[in-house]
């Protein structure tokens, strides 16, 4: 299977301010995403308030990313669900409509304790579109499956003829590269901390990635690929601590979800409030926000 070199963006889900889903901003939104360096999307995850979505939702979401994307533009559709068999219906959904690949982190609820449940999981997931490449989003924080990621590799192979890899979203970079080394690099590995990009690079695997701060800071975050291929060492270990020092404010402002979603109207494209039980940020935590952005100079090297 191809592997996917660059950056991809986990992007957030637009709304009206009633919570409604708001399909108009997404046009210019791949533009901008486009224009700083991203190569696709990973949509309906969990920047995107998927959970949170309806099945409707989530397909007409994926419909339109489909239809403004330029060609090349690679969209991944997080089809993952509390309920397998709602799961591959939108599997079966992402290959109707063209998409490049699909994804599934692990369902948050029953909790996921042993390997084979995740396999089982994934596999009936995966054979909803069973010619479309198929990566398993590990993200313990958010449903504390924290299994061994080499283990499952192992316990996976073979077994489901379209898994792709991993979007690795956890802090060990000793077990990322443990699986990217599995069987010569057999599986794609993305990486999925935009913290910690840098060094995944000097280990010497991480040619692709999912990222949700590249819906702001792509420009930086891409910028760090570069300066790795040129060999400028310096410049990339300075593009990643920006990059760091960025996530550090929105740290403060209930993360990327929240405080990353209200930088995008900062930038100049209101993708309106987070979902019920979200807490959105108010006026005065957005100015608070803004003047700690300002004053790292985020608005002079963000997406624009």
């Amino acid at each position: 299977m191809e592997k996917i070199s660059g950056l991809i963006d986990a992007p957030f889900t637009p709304m009206h301010a009633d919570g409604s889903l708001n399909l108009a901003p997404i046009e210019a939104y791949a533009a901008l995403l486009v224009r700083n360096g991203l190569k696709g999307v990973f949509i309906n995850g969990s920047s995107g308030e998927g959970y949170l979505l309806s099945e409707e939702e989530r397909m007409q979401l994926a419909e339109e990313w489909m239809r403004v994307v330029p060609e090349g533009f690679k969209v991944i559709v997080h089809v993952g669900s509390t309920c397998a068999k709602s799961s591959r219906r939108l599997a079966e959904h992402a290959a109707g409509i063209g998409a490049w690949g699909i994804g599934a982190m692990a369902t948050p609820f029953p909790q996921i304790g042993r390997v084979e449940e995740l396999v089982k999981y994934c596999e009936e997931i995966a054979s909803g579109a069973p010619a479309l490449p198929f990566y398993y989003y590990h993200i313990p924080a958010f449903n504390h499956a924290y299994l061994s990621m080499l283990d499952f590799l192992k316990a996976v192979d073979g077994r489901i003829p379209n898994f792709a890899g991993i979007k690795y979203t956890f802090e060990s970079l000793y077990e990322y590269n443990r699986c990217r080394r599995y069987k010569n690099g057999k599986f794609d590995m993305l990486h999925g901390q935009d913290e910690t990009i840098l060094p995944c690079l000097a280990m010497g695997g991480a040619q692709g990635g999912i990222g949700g701060t590249t819906n702001y800071n792509g420009r930086v975050l891409t910028g760090i690929l570069d300066a790795w291929k040129d060999g400028d060492l310096e410049r990339a270990r300075e593009l990643q601590n920006f990059a760091q020092d960025v996530i550090d404010v929105i740290c403060r402002y209930r993360g990327n979800i929240v405080g990353g979603k209200r930088i995008m109207k900062l930038i100049g494209l209101d993708l309106g409030p987070n979902r019920t039980p979200f807490r959105n940020m108010t006026d005065e935590e957005e100015a608070s926000m803004k003047a700690e952005l300002e004053a790292i100079g985020f608005f002079e090297r963000c997406n624009r």
